[in-house]
């Protein structure tokens, strides 16, 4: 659309706003509380064995990881052959993703609520805590049940992706998300004990981070209505001409 340039240096800042709706999606109230008794049952311990260290959660983490990347990744090639589809109106198509996003940060921002999204469409994966196999259903069923939660985030990704007529950029923006989503939740897993005096730490502060993941939405959907992704990558290809020699 914008050619192969342009289409590079437009995914950086789409790349940036990947992680950062990433960590923002993990530091959400839906998905920060439920981080320990997620290790715990994954790892086929409490939570007091986990702290205590009866058994690693970081194996089952890992898979856990795996399971809900799984599932983004698909859902990011779904969003780029979609896009590619509907090329010739994909002007439109962004305008009211762009829409659709603003109103949803609107939400995060409390100026009304959408009842759908303080939902979770909770999946059970039946027993299998404690195994590698069960960590990886699990995060399928993660991926999948939380939709609602983390939505909005996981829904201005899928936009960016779908902006792009290649599949491998939405993949990539999608592989992007679930690292900022996966990595602290690895961590969260290799130091248990400090990351849980950190979470306690965070909880006050859940209604400000959630305030910013809105900020965040109604920027990035101001700016694909606008096309500033596409002016912003014109700025940095002007800014720093090695760009144009990726790919």
């Amino acid at each position: 659309m914008f050619g192969i340039e342009l289409a590079d240096a437009a995914f950086l800042p789409a790349a940036m706003v990947a992680l950062l709706a990433g960590i923002l999606s993990f530091l959400s109230p839906c998905v920060l509380p439920i981080v320990p008794p997620y290790l715990a049952y994954m790892t086929g311990v409490g939570v007091g064995g986990l702290k205590s260290g009866e058994r690693s959660a970081v194996v089952p983490a890992l898979f856990f990881v795996l399971g809900l990347s799984t599932v983004f990744l698909l859902m990011g090639m779904a969003a780029s052959a979609f896009g590619r589809l509907f090329l010739q109106y994909q002007e439109y198509l962004v305008k009211a993703s762009g829409v659709v996003i603003v109103i949803m940060g609107l939400h995060f921002l409390r100026l009304f609520r959408i009842p759908f999204l303080d939902t979770e469409a909770r999946m059970d994966v039946g027993d299998r805590g404690g195994s590698a196999l069960g960590a990886y259903v699990l995060g399928l069923a993660f991926a999948f049940g939380w939709t609602p939660c983390i939505g909005p985030q996981l829904g201005m990704i899928l936009s960016l992706a779908a902006g792009g007529a290649a599949v491998e950029r939405g993949m990539a923006l999608l592989a992007i998300y679930a690292l900022g989503l996966g990595v602290p939740f690895l961590l969260s897993a290799i130091f248990i004990n400090r990351a849980m005096g950190l979470m306690n730490r965070i909880k006050p502060h859940l209604r400000l981070i959630e305030r910013v993941m809105g900020a965040l939405l109604v920027i990035v959907g101001v700016a694909l209505y606008r096309g500033d992704f596409a002016r912003f990558a014109y700025w940095l290809l002007e800014a720093f001409p090695g760009l144009a020699l990726v790919g």
